[in-house]
């Protein structure tokens, strides 16, 4: 790998580990392509081809992992649990949620708690495809 697929690496993972660590604050795409040390443009075109989706997409798809284990794993009601993960909007966090997953949130929850297995395998295989 050239020196420069490295440094686009690095600087994409940077931008998608702030995203990781900050899914429930608002980012947006100047935000993130700062943080990468490129324009827009650039930011977003580059972050589609390393991970294969747009920043916008993959942040959704961290909020709604992250809502499937709160789902799942307390009492909660949605309208806290979309407002908790980053989610401005119940209907757009519903609809999202849905896209994703192929449910609706609170047809996610009633299917029980999430079984006693350790936490890194529930969410692997809780983990929404990207490419579902």
């Amino acid at each position: 790998m050239s020196s420069a697929a490295e440094d686009t690496n690095r600087r994409m993972l940077r931008a998608r580990d702030a995203m990781d660590r900050h899914y429930a604050e608002p980012l947006d795409v100047p935000a993130l392509a700062r943080i990468a040390h490129v324009s827009q443009a650039h930011f977003i075109r580059t972050f589609r081809a390393t991970f294969g989706e747009t920043p916008h997409r993959y942040l959704q798809r961290r909020r709604v992992e992250r809502a499937m284990f709160l789902l799942r794993s307390c009492d909660r009601n949605v309208t806290e649990i979309c407002l908790e993960v980053g989610f401005t909007s119940l209907g757009t966090f519903s609809r999202t949620f849905r896209d994703i997953v192929g449910e609706s949130p609170s047809a996610y929850r009633a299917r029980g708690p999430l079984a006693a297995v350790p936490t890194c395998f529930a969410m692997s295989w809780m983990r929404p495809s990207s490419f579902g």
